[in-house]
């Protein structure tokens, strides 16, 4: 526990690194929620407060895939769209995927405050529910918009990584990380990452830097099939 209370994340940092890196291209009408979200979250959690931030954004994160497999489903029923069925296999993995780690986060005590569960429960309803009505406007606005988001988390876990490298390699990885990342059977988890080649990605989970440091990769994979989806041109399938 004290080594956790020692953990910390700099808001400033990760802004430093979203401008250091290739800029992801969206509207204004996106660009604006989506800096005013990273500012409320900024706000919410102060840098000695990373892994409650992390809970609240991994809260958030499985809505996209709920929104875009309920509109999938729906579009499907109606007769107008069959064309991306095996698109719900993935959103589903990927979901699967946060839902993890939601639960490494709460084995840590992410979510042991009523502040965080309340706000982050109440704003994952309203992003669900967003992210349907950006849907039926334009589905290439909807992957947009969670592509800002998972890249921006992509560089979140990347600064707590490199920020505290040491701390976290002399802490143990929870129970539920090693069976998510080193079960048996880990075809859910090769199923979100359709830009690498099936097994191709084995992590090993030894320490709670193992953890975050795999948790970034992932979201990363997320980025690019969040792009891929804007793309007239891509055909986003099962990886199996």
């Amino acid at each position: 526990r004290a080594k956790m209370d020692a953990l910390r994340l700099d808001a400033d940092a990760i802004w430093a690194r979203e401008r250091a890196r290739p800029e992801i291209s969206a509207p204004w009408i996106l660009k604006v929620p989506y800096v005013a979200l990273c500012v409320m979250l900024d706000k919410l959690f102060d840098e000695t407060q990373p892994v409650q931030r992390f809970w609240f954004l991994e809260t958030v994160a499985r809505m996209p895939y709920f929104s875009y497999t309920s509109m999938l489903t729906f579009y499907e029923i109606l007769g107008w769209w069959r064309r991306s069925s095996e698109l719900r296999k993935v959103h589903f993995a990927e979901e699967w995927n946060e839902y993890h780690h939601l639960l490494v986060m709460e084995s840590l005590g992410g979510d042991a405050c009523w502040r965080d569960r309340f706000l982050g429960q109440h704003a994952a309803i309203v992003y669900y529910f967003v992210l349907v009505a950006l849907w039926l406007i334009s589905p290439a606005l909807a992957y947009n918009f969670s592509e800002l988001i998972e890249g921006h988390a992509v560089d979140t876990y990347g600064q707590f990584v490199d920020q505290n490298a040491e701390l976290l390699k002399s802490m143990p990885a929870p129970r539920i990380a090693v069976e998510y990342y080193e079960a048996a059977d880990l075809y859910l988890f090769d199923e979100f990452q359709t830009a690498r080649e099936v097994r191709l990605r084995r992590p090993q989970i030894r320490s709670l830097f193992d953890v975050f440091s795999n948790i970034r990769d992932d979201e990363g994979e997320h980025v690019n099939t969040m792009n891929a989806c804007q793309r007239e041109d891509s055909d986003i399938s099962s990886p199996n």
